[in-house]
C-alpha cells in the first residue's frame, strides 16, 4: 500500500521530470496527524529546530502520512504495529526532532492511531441510532470474528441497549449462530464479563446425553429456581404431569423448545438469545411468546429467525449482515433503528425478507420416475377409509375414522396444534405405524412407493457424522444402492424376536417379489434347499409370522433398485452435482465439514440427502425451520414445478399457501379435508435406468486419441447359455461378478461355450483358445 501511494505521490513529465504533485488527503485525517504531533510541529510554519525539513516539504510529507492512514482507516486496520510500520519511517528524522528518539515517534503515532479509531467510532456508518434513543448502553465494541479458517466479520461494531430487542439478520452461512455462541460463551473481544447471558439454541444438534434427562429436574436443576415456579411455568405452556416426569428426549421438536424458553424466562439475564424460537411452535404458543418479549423492560433480545412476520411484530432494531464495496471482501454488522419494515424501505434490496421469491438460488429436484400401475397424476397411490389409530397402553384413539387419498398432484398441509396428532398420521403413510382396525378399514399403500421423510429430528442422523464432508456421508448412506440409514433405523431394524423366527423358518434371504392375482408375493429362499425349490408366500402370511421389518427392509430394496440406486455412481462429482442442485456449493459439499454447516446448509443436505432415491412422496416436517427467505423461495418453486407428491407439516401459512391447496386439519382426533389438489402435468413416467459412467483421465487420453475400446462395460448380460437353456438367477449372479471383473473364462464356463466356439452375440468372449481384446 505504501509503494502504491508513494508511486502516485510523485508524478513526472517530459518537460520538467522534477515536478511534485501534491496529495490532498481527508482533511478530518490531517487535522487528527495535526493533534497528535507535538505542539513545535503542529504548524508547518514554525521554524522550530525540531523540524527537519523546510515548511513546504513538511506540509507535503503531512499530507502523505495522512493519506497512508486513511488507507488503513478504510480497510479497518487499526492494529498499532501496523500504523508504526507504515508511518514511523516519513516522521523519523523528517518531521519529529532526530533526537526525540523511536520513543516520541511510537507516541505520536500511537496518538494518532487512537483518535482516528475514536473518530471512526463516533462517525461510524454502520449505526443509524441517535444517543437519545433511550436504553443503558450495555456493551459497545469493535471486533473481529472467525470460524475455523473463514472470517465472517472484521472490525465490525455491536452497540446494545437494554430494553432493546434486535433482529440479527442474514443469509444462511454468514455466521448468525457462530455470532450469538461467541456472546454466550464471552469469546467476543470486549465483551463486557458482569453481563449475564442466557442462550436459547435452535435445537439443530442433538445431545444424547441431555435428552435422557428429567424435564421437571432438568428445569429446577439448570434454573435454580423453586419448584413451584418451575411448574407454574411448564403448567402455563400447557406441559402435562406425563411430559414433566419423562425425558427431554420424549418430547417433540415444539415441546423441547417450550422447554428451553421456559428456562430462559426463569433465568431472567441481562441478553436473552434466541435462535430460531418459533421453530416447531403452533401458533397460540408463537404468540405467548410474542407477548413475553413485548413485555421485557430490563432484558435485551437478540433474535434469529426467519419468521419475518415474528421478527416484524417483536423487534425494535435490525442487525444486518452487509457486506460493501469500501469494506473489502469481509461483511460487517449495520445497525437499523425501527421494524423490519423500516428496514427494508432503508434497503429496498432487501425487500426478499418479506416476499417468497428467489433470485439467483434455485433448486432442482429429480423427476420420481415410473410406479407400477399408476399412469395419471390423479391415480390413487394411496387411500385410507375408516381407519382409527390407538397406541398401545392408551385407553382413547389419537385418530378416529380417518378418510384420505393422495394422487401425484397431491400438494397436501398438515394443520392442527401441537399433539394433535400430525405426526402421528404422517407416521403411518410411511409405513412406520399400522392402523389398529386393519379388519375393519380400508389402508392401501402401492408397494413400489419411494418416500422421502424429513422429520423433525432429521438432523440426529447427520450428527452422527459430523466430522465427515457432506459428500462423504451420501456415499456412506447409498454406497450399497440402498438407504442405508433408513434400513439401520429402528423402523426397518430386525429385532432379536423377529430374527428367531426367521431362523426357526430357515429362511435364508427373499430373492423378489411379484404381483399376481393382485396379491403381493415373495420369492423365498430356504437355507440348505436348491434354487428351484423356491417357494412364492404372500405378504399377509409373511405378516403373520412376524416378518414384518424383513418386508419393509425387502420392499425398500426394491423400491431403490426400481429408482435405479444400484446402477447410480456415488463418486464425488456425481454426489456434489446433485448437491449443487439443492444450493450447497462445493466448498461447503466436498471440503467442508458437516460441524461446520449453519442450521440451513443442514437442511439442504438433508434435504438432497433425502431426494436420491426419486421419491413419488416428499414429506416435510416443518421444512422452514432454518431456511431463510431466499431458500425458502427456492424449495416453493421446486415444490410447485416437481412431478411428486407433497405432504408437509408447517406452520409458516405464507410458505404452505405457495405450494399447497389442499389441507389436512387434525383436531380432537379427526382429520378434515379443505380444498383439492389440481391435476398435475404426469412426470413419474417410465425411463431407462441408465448414468454416464465418468471417465478417468487415462479413458480421456484413450478417448482423445480415437481409442473406442475402452469401455469396461462392454460384455453382454446373461440371458441363454451356448445351448439356448435359460441361464439360473443363481448363474446371472456368478456371470455378473466374473463381468465386473473381466474374466473370460468364468463367463465362458457359466455360458456353456465349447472350446474352440464363439458364441454368436458373444463374440467379445472369444473361442476360449486365444486371450480377447
Amino acid at each position: 500500500a505504501c509503494l502504491r501511494l508513494w508511486s502516485t505521490f510523485f508524478s513526472y513529465n517530459t518537460t520538467c521530470p522534477a515536478t511534485m504533485v501534491f496529495l490532498e488527503p481527508p482533511q478530518n485525517i490531517l487535522n487528527l496527524l495535526r493533534d497528535a504531533l507535538p505542539a513545535t510541529t503542529g504548524d508547518a510554519s514554525s521554524s522550530s529546530s525540531s523540524i527537519a525539513a523546510t515548511p513546504e516539504e513538511s506540509e507535503e510529507i503531512l499530507a502523505y502520512v495522512a493519506t497512508l492512514a486513511a488507507s488503513l482507516a478504510d480497510s479497518q486496520n487499526f492494529q498499532p504495529t501496523a500504523w508504526y510500520d507504515a508511518l514511523s519511517p516519513y516522521l523519523t528524522s523528517t518531521i519529529l526532532d532526530a533526537n526525540g528518539g523511536d520513543g516520541q515517534v511510537e507516541e505520536c503515532v500511537e496518538k494518532f492511531r487512537s483518535l482516528a479509531e475514536s473518530s471512526l467510532m463516533d462517525n461510524d456508518d454502520s449505526s443509524d441510532e441517535e444517543d437519545e434513543f433511550g436504553g443503558e448502553e450495555l456493551t459497545n465494541i469493535r471486533f473481529s470474528l472467525a470460524y475455523g479458517g473463514k472470517i465472517l466479520l472484521h472490525q465490525t461494531k455491536l452497540r446494545l441497549r437494554r430494553g432493546h430487542r434486535y433482529a440479527l439478520v442474514g443469509q444462511n452461512g454468514v455466521g448468525k449462530t457462530t455470532l450469538m455462541n461467541a456472546i454466550n460463551n464471552g469469546k467476543l473481544e470486549g465483551w463486557p464479563i458482569d453481563l449475564k447471558t442466557e442462550y436459547v439454541d435452535s435445537g439443530s444438534n442433538v445431545d444424547p446425553v441431555h435428552e435422557a434427562k428429567i424435564v421437571f429436574t432438568h428445569l429446577t436443576a439448570s434454573t435454580g429456581k423453586s419448584d413451584a415456579e418451575c411448574r407454574a411455568i411448564l403448567e402455563d405452556l400447557k406441559f402435562t404431569q406425563a411430559m414433566m416426569d419423562g425425558t427431554i428426549g420424549e418430547l417433540s421438536g415444539g415441546w423441547q423448545m417450550k422447554l428451553r424458553l421456559a428456562k430462559a424466562v426463569l433465568v431472567s439475564a441481562d441478553i436473552m438469545l434466541l435462535d430460531e424460537p418459533t421453530n416447531h411452535l403452533d401458533s397460540k404458543t408463537v404468540k405467548w411468546l410474542e407477548d413475553y418479549l413485548l413485555g421485557l423492560k430490563q432484558t435485551t433480545v437478540l433474535i434469529v429467525s426467519h419468521d419475518t412476520a415474528f421478527l416484524e411484530t417483536v423487534c425494535s432494531d435490525v442487525i444486518h449482515y452487509e457486506q460493501r464495496v469500501q469494506w473489502g471482501p469481509h461483511r460487517k454488522l449495520v445497525h437499523y433503528a425501527g421494524k423490519m419494515s423500516a428496514f427494508v424501505k432503508k434497503q429496498p434490496q432487501a425487500k426478499h425478507y418479506f416476499e417468497l421469491a428467489t433470485t439467483d438460488l434455485k433448486f432442482v429436484f429429480p423427476d420420481p420416475g415410473r410406479l407400477e400401475g399408476i399412469r395419471t397424476s390423479t391415480q390413487r397411490f394411496l387411500e385410507m377409509e375408516g381407519v382409527y389409530f390407538r397406541y398401545p397402553g392408551n385407553d382413547k384413539d389419537t385418530l378416529t375414522d380417518v378418510n384420505l387419498k393422495m394422487t401425484l398432484s397431491s400438494r397436501v398441509v398438515l394443520i392442527g396444534a401441537n399433539g394433535a396428532g400430525k405426526t402421528t398420521l404422517v407416521k403411518m403413510i410411511v409405513g412406520d405405524t399400522t392402523p389398529s382396525n386393519p379388519d375393519q378399514c380400508r389402508f392401501f399403500i402401492h408397494h413400489n412407493l419411494r418416500i422421502a421423510y424429513v422429520s423433525q429430528h432429521a438432523f440426529y442422523h447427520v450428527e452422527q457424522h459430523i466430522e465427515d464432508s457432506p459428500v462423504s456421508y451420501i456415499q456412506w448412506r447409498f454406497k450399497d444402492g440402498y438407504d442405508k440409514e433408513k434400513i439401520e433405523s429402528e423402523a426397518y431394524k430386525i429385532t432379536p424376536e423377529e430374527q428367531e423366527k426367521i431362523d426357526a423358518y430357515n429362511l435364508e434371504e427373499i430373492w423378489s417379489r411379484r404381483l399376481r392375482g393382485g396379491i403381493l408375493e415373495y420369492e423365498i429362499k430356504k437355507k440348505n434347499v436348491r434354487e428351484k425349490d423356491n417357494i412364492y408366500v404372500s405378504k399377509d402370511e409373511l405378516l403373520s409370522m412376524g416378518f414384518k421389518h424383513l418386508l419393509r427392509q425387502t420392499d425398500e430394496k426394491i423400491a431403490s433398485k426400481e429408482a435405479g440406486l444400484d446402477l447410480r455412481p456415488v463418486t464425488t462429482s456425481e454426489i456434489q452435482r446433485h448437491l449443487d442442485d439443492f444450493g450447497l456449493a462445493q466448498e461447503f459439499g466436498t471440503y467442508g465439514k458437516i460441524r461446520g454447516l449453519s442450521g440451513g446448509q443442514k437442511v439442504k443436505l438433508v434435504l438432497a440427502a433425502a431426494m436420491w432415491n426419486c421419491p413419488h412422496l416428499l414429506v416435510l416436517d416443518e421444512p422452514t425451520n432454518y431456511l431463510d427467505r431466499e431458500a425458502l423461495g427456492a424449495l416453493s418453486e421446486a415444490l410447485r414445478n416437481w412431478g411428486g407428491a407433497v405432504l408437509m407439516i408447517s406452520h409458516n401459512k405464507e410458505f404452505y399457501s405457495s405450494v399447497c391447496t389442499e389441507e389436512w386439519l387434525v383436531a380432537d382426533g379427526k382429520v378434515t379435508v379443505v380444498g383439492e389438489s389440481e391435476e398435475r402435468e404426469m412426470k413419474a413416467v417410465a425411463k431407462k435406468k441408465k448414468f454416464v459412467k465418468e471417465e478417468t483421465g487415462d479413458e480421456k487420453l484413450d478417448t482423445a486419441g480415437g481409442n473406442t475400446n475402452i469401455n469396461g462395460d462392454k460384455y453382454k448380460d446373461a440371458t441363454v447359455n451356448f445351448w439356448g437353456a435359460t441361464v439360473s438367477k443363481k448363474e446371472v449372479r456368478n456371470y455378473d461378478k466374473a463381468k465386473k471383473k473381466g474374466d473370460v473364462a468364468t463367463m465362458r464356463k457359466i455360458l456353456q461355450i465349447p472350446m474352440g466356439k464363439v458364441m454368436p452375440g458373444y463374440e467379445e468372449l472369444g473361442d476360449g483358445k486365444t486371450v480377447p481384446n
